[in-house]
């Protein structure tokens, strides 16, 4: 069975040690895929990411370039719906076990802001994890989704 991990905290380097998991998988030859939300640009296109592929696969469903706080109400009703469509892409993944490692990127932050509910996320992370580990980034861990985690690693900052 799949395990999940939570890289949660106010601390930056969550999604770096994500990505440093996915790394580790592919030294392993294993594929990763990581979908990032609520980060504007997030990681740009770029020759590195590029170079990660085909074990790694970096996906942004979202379409503006802009924080997601900072679109007007109109351009955030379409992001959402951008949104939705990057929790199906993941629920699509889960359930064909489309790569071993499948990471959601300050997805937890989809749940601390309303856009998405917890019960929902569970839903999505049902869809067929057997066979594929998970790790959720974000600032914020809802108490419903602390169950569903094998490990909770909080990351905080010192200095």
């Amino acid at each position: 069975m799949g395990r999940i991990q939570i890289f949660t905290g106010k601390g930056h380097g969550k999604s770096p040690a994500a990505l440093g998991e996915a790394l580790m998988a592919a030294a392993r030859g294993k594929s990763g895929f990581f979908v990032q939300f609520l980060k504007g640009k997030g990681l740009e296109e770029s020759a590195f990411q590029k170079r990660l592929e085909p074990e790694i696969k970096l996906f942004r469903f979202e379409k503006s370039d802009c924080d997601f706080f900072d679109l007007p109400q109109e351009n955030r009703e379409e992001e959402v719906r951008n949104i939705r469509n990057g929790l199906n892409f993941a629920r699509k993944v889960l359930h064909t076990g489309e790569c071993d490692l499948l990471i959601l990127d300050e997805v937890l932050g989809l749940v601390d802001n309303g856009l998405v509910e917890a019960e929902e996320l569970q839903r999505v992370l049902d869809a067929g994890r057997e066979n594929t580990d998970i790790i959720l980034t974000g600032i914020a861990l809802d108490d419903k989704l602390r169950g569903i985690a094998d490990s909770i690693s909080r990351i905080e900052q010192e200095k």
